[in-house]
């Protein structure tokens, strides 16, 4: 760990580390897994301008970086997929072209 000496105003020198705490813990914001748009396009096979529809549509929520880019919690996102995948398990499959239908 490093520490930066600073002054306070009376000019007695104080160790800065010592002083604050520590900026990740388990429980801040900052730790939470971020998926980008196309991590969670590749996650539902939809397009990512798809995922920021969802977004403004209320489905999902973003967070945005200071950047103004639009990151998605993964919590969130993986229990949205759990909702969408047993909907898509009751669809069937589409039948390869080599199936004898006759059969």
């Amino acid at each position: 760990m490093t520490t930066i000496q600073t002054s306070s105003p009376e000019g007695l020198a104080t160790d800065a580390a010592a002083t604050t705490a520590p900026t990740t813990s388990p429980a801040a914001p900052a730790a939470q897994a971020l998926l980008t748009p196309s991590e969670v396009a590749a996650l539902f096979r939809v397009d990512p301008k798809t995922v920021t529809r969802w977004a403004k549509a209320g489905k999902l929520t973003s967070i945005r970086t200071l950047g103004g880019h639009r990151r998605y919690r993964s919590a969130e996102v993986m229990a949205l997929l759990e909702q969408v995948a047993p909907a898509e398990s009751a669809v069937p499959a589409p039948r390869a072209s080599g199936d004898d239908a006759t059969a």
